[in-house]
């Protein structure tokens, strides 16, 4: 890779009649990556990666549907689970004419692009995961403890606790968690008030109250993830914040059981690892990228 800075454009294209917000960087016929973001973020977690690694790659990042800046239908108009969010991804995908391409998954986009890849695994050629999880040892007990009773019975009583998670506090308890202090400074404040003020939209509540609700049926679907893993011996690399509660590095390690070459690097940081280690993650997947799939066809 190069010094050269290339821009990020901030685009949309219409998928379903919904606008979907995306930002894209590199050249146009390079090997794609395409970037899936977490909750309660968008494709803003990836602003310091994309101009990294843009010189060598097409680097395509969606804010899923409900998220970011994408368009954010009423809960009532639209059924916000992950099997809906991972078919709306594929056609995302169809709409900009990627039919191959690596993926970056980190927290919900784990489960969104690891059932991208059951449906079309012709189309994956490698997977970056930081942070994303698919193994139940990957759950840290006392972050999921609120989820987990949600996912068993919806109540009001269930659901105040999992609000929490998305408030201001809650919000910036996944930054700050498990960031040693000498890389506590380099974390941007205005990435936790960025997506809180997203999050505090008219129909958020619905919205991600629903996707919590339905987060199980990934649950159901770790032993296809890892079948998958085991059938495809995708090219695989887990960059982790090794400090992180919500998915934890039992969780990276995990990967090795099905996928003996997957190559795991444990970064001491937290959940967001792109805020203090993007120079790093990027160095990393750009000499794995270099190794394992080719730059060109």
């Amino acid at each position: 890779m190069t010094n050269t800075v290339l821009p990020t454009h901030h685009r949309t294209v219409k998928v379903r009649d919904h606008e979907i917000a995306y930002r894209e960087a590199g050249p146009a016929d390079a090997p794609v990556l395409l970037l899936l973001h977490g909750f309660p973020t968008s494709s803003h977690m990836f602003r310091d990666l994309i101009p990294r690694l843009a010189d060598s790659y097409r680097l395509i990042a969606p804010d899923h549907l409900g998220f970011g800046l994408s368009a954010a239908p009423d809960a009532a108009d639209f059924d916000y689970t992950f099997a809906e969010l991972a078919t709306l991804t594929s056609e995302f995908t169809e709409a900009l004419g990627l039919d191959r391409f690596a993926l970056y998954i980190q927290d919900y986009g784990s489960p969104i692009g690891l059932r991208l890849a059951l449906a079309h695994p012709e189309r994956i050629t490698a997977i970056i995961s930081q942070n994303g999880n698919a193994y139940e040892e990957g759950l840290g007990a006392e972050a999921w403890a609120p989820v987990r009773a949600l996912i068993e019975e919806r109540t009001p009583e269930t659901e105040e606790p999992v609000r929490a998670i998305r408030s201001l506090d809650g919000i910036r308890w996944q930054y700050e968690t498990g960031v040693p202090a000498e890389y506590r400074d380099l974390l941007d404040p205005g990435a936790w008030h960025h997506d809180a003020a997203l999050m505090a939209r008219a129909g958020q509540d619905e919205i991600q109250l629903g996707l919590i609700a339905d987060y199980g049926s990934n649950f159901d679907l770790y032993p296809a993830f890892q079948e998958y893993f085991r059938t495809s011996r995708v090219p695989l690399l887990a960059v982790w914040g090794e400090g992180d509660q919500v998915f934890v590095p039992a969780g990276a390690e995990a990967f090795r059981r099905d996928l003996p070459d997957a190559e795991i690097h444990l970064l001491p940081t937290g959940h967001f690892a792109l805020e203090t280690h993007a120079p790093a993650i990027a160095a990393l997947i750009g000499d794995f990228l270099a190794r394992r799939v080719p730059l060109r066809p």
